[in-house]
C-alpha cells in the first residue's frame, strides 16, 4: 500500500478489489447478454408470424424478400459503421485480450446488439453465444473504464464480462468460467480465477430473475449407458472428430470464398438473406440458430433420413450466413449439427442393437458435445455446457468421455480450432 492513499486507492489495490469488480461486471454483461436474449426471442417470434404470413400468399413472399433486401442492407451499413461487429466477436475479445486490438466497446456493443437482431429477424443460421460474449466483454470493458482500470485490471474485467455474457446466455455458470480459462486463455491463474466466478455468479442471477433457473433445454436424457455400451462412445467421438475437421475446413473456405472475393459486403449479405427468404418458403425449420430443431430431434420426429437431410441443409445455410461476415456466431448451429449427427447415430444404434429407444435422445446430446469439441477443442467446456443445459447428471461421464475422444480424433487430423484459425485471420488482414 502506498503511504498517504485514500481509502479508495487503497481498496483498488486490495485482494477484494478484483473479485468485487468481476461482480459488478458480471452484472453489466448479465444484463447486456439476457436483453440480447430477449430481443432474439422477440426476434424469432416476429419471424414465425412473417412465415406464417407468406405461406401461399405470393404477394407477400414478395414483400418478404423485399423485407429481407433491406434488413441485408441495414447490416451492411452497421458492419461498414463498426467493422469489428462482424462473425462471432470471441476472435476479438480474444485478440483484445493479447493486446493486438484496440475496441471503442460502447460502439461495438450497440453495433452488435442492433445487428445481431436483424440477422436473427432475417432468419439468418447463427447463434447468440458469440455475439453474448463480445457483448459482455464490452459491457467488463465498460466497468472497467467507469473504475478508472487499465492494463492487467483491464484484461481481467473484460475476461468477467465474456465469461458473463456466456453464462447468461445458457444459464451456464461454470461453462462460462472454463470457456474462458480452456478457450480464451489456455491457461489458469488463481488471480483470473475469483474475479471469473464472481462474474459469473453474478451475471446467473441476473438470468434466473429474467428466464427463471430451467435449464435451456426442456429434454433431459436419463437413461444411463451400461458398461458395455460405453464402447458405443468410442465410434461416435471418432464420426465427430471427423466431422468437426471437415466443418472447421468448411467454414474457413466459405470465410475465404465469400469475404476475400471481389463480391461487395452487401452482396455477401444479400445472398444469405437470399436463402433464408427460399427456406421461409421450403424449409423453415432450418433458420435461425435451431434450439427448435434440436427439441424436435430430441422428441424423435425425425427419421434417420430426414435427420441427414436437416443435417446437409442446416450445414450448407450455416457456412452461407457465417461466411458472409454477418454479426453472429457458430456456437448454437454447431451445436445443431452435433444433434443431428448425434441423433442419426442414436437412432442406427437402437435399431442395429436393441437398445432402449430412450438411448437415442442421450446420443444426441454426446454429438452435441462431441461436435462442439472437435470444433473449438475445449473438451471440458463442452461436457460442462452440455450438463447445464440439460440438468441431466447421469449424462456428465458420457459427455466427458465423447469430448475427450472427438478431441484426439481432431487433433490426430490435424484440424487447428476454429476461434484460432478466426483470430489468425482477423490479425493478419
Amino acid at each position: 500500500m502506498r503511504e498517504g492513499a485514500s481509502r479508495w486507492e487503497r481498496f483498488t489495490e486490495s485482494r477484494a478489489f478484483l473479485p468485487c469488480a468481476g461482480f459488478a461486471a458480471g452484472l453489466a454483461a448479465g444484463g447486456a447478454a439476457a436483453l440480447y436474449r430477449l430481443s432474439l426471442s422477440g426476434a424469432s417470434a416476429l419471424l414465425s408470424r412473417a412465415i406464417a404470413f407468406v405461406s401461399g400468399n405470393a404477394w407477400a413472399a414478395a414483400g418478404g424478400f423485399a423485407a429481407l433486401a433491406v434488413l441485408a442492407v441495414l447490416v451492411s451499413l452497421l458492419l461498414r459503421a463498426e467493422p469489428l461487429i462482424g462473425g462471432s466477436g470471441i476472435p476479438q475479445v480474444e485478440l483484445e485480450l493479447a493486446g493486438k486490438l484496440e475496441t471503442r466497446w460502447a460502439r461495438v456493443l450497440a453495433c452488435k446488439f442492433l445487428g445481431g437482431f436483424l440477422c436473427l429477424l432475417g432468419g439468418l443460421s447463427l447463434g447468440r453465444e458469440g455475439s453474448s460474449i463480445q457483448l459482455g466483454a464490452m459491457a467488463g470493458k465498460g466497468v472497467s473504464r467507469a473504475l478508472r482500470r487499465s492494463g492487467e485490471d483491464e484484461r481481467t474485467l473484460l475476461s468477467c464480462g465474456a465469461s458473463a455474457g456466456l453464462a447468461a446466455a445458457f444459464h451456464a455458470p461454470a461453462a462460462g468460467v472454463l470457456f474462458c480459462l480452456e478457450e480464451v486463455h489456455h491457461t489458469f491463474t488463481p488471480r483470473l480465477l475469483l474475479p471469473l466466478m464472481t462474474a459469473v455468479f453474478s451475471a446467473d442471477l441476473v438470468s434466473i430473475a429474467v428466464f427463471g433457473p430451467s435449464p435451456v433445454f426442456q429434454f433431459a436424457p436419463e437413461a444411463a449407458l451400461t458398461a458395455p455400451q460405453y464402447l458405443l462412445i468410442l465410434p461416435l467421438g471418432v464420426l465427430m472428430g471427423v466431422c468437426g475437421a471437415i466443418y472447421n475446413a468448411a467454414t474457413m473456405g466459405a470465410v475465404r470464398l465469400l469475404q476475400d472475393g471481389k463480391l461487395p459486403r452487401t452482396a455477401r449479405l444479400g445472398l444469405a438473406f437470399l436463402a433464408a427468404g427460399v427456406l421461409v418458403l421450403t424449409a423453415p425449420q432450418l433458420l435461425g440458430s435451431g434450439h427448435e430443431l434440436v427439441e424436435e430431434a430430441a422428441a424423435g420426429d425425425y427419421a434417420v433420413g430426414m435427420l441427414l437431410l436437416l443435417l446437409a441443409g442446416k450445414f450448407l445455410f450455416s457456412l452461407l450466413s457465417f461466411g458472409s461476415g454477418a454479426p453472429g456466431g457458430i456456437f448454437f448451429p454447431l451445436l445443431v449439427l452435433g444433434a443431428l449427427i448425434g441423433g442419426a447415430y442414436g437412432q442406427c444404434a437402437v435399431s442395429a442393437l436393441g437398445l432402449d429407444p430412450s438411448l437415442a435422445a442421450l446420443f444426441l446430446l454426446l454429438g452435441m458435445a462431441g461436435n462442439f469439441a472437435a470444433i473449438v477443442r475445449a473438451p471440458f467446456t463442452g461436457a460442462i455446457l452440455l450438463f447445464e443445459m440439460t440438468g441431466s447428471l447421469s449424462c456428465l461421464l458420457p459427455l466427458l468421455a465423447v469430448s475427450l475422444a472427438a478431441t484426439a480424433t481432431a487433433e490426430l487430423l490435424r484440424s487447428a480450432p476454429i476461434y484460432d484459425s478466426l483470430a489468425a485471420r482477423m490479425e493478419r488482414k
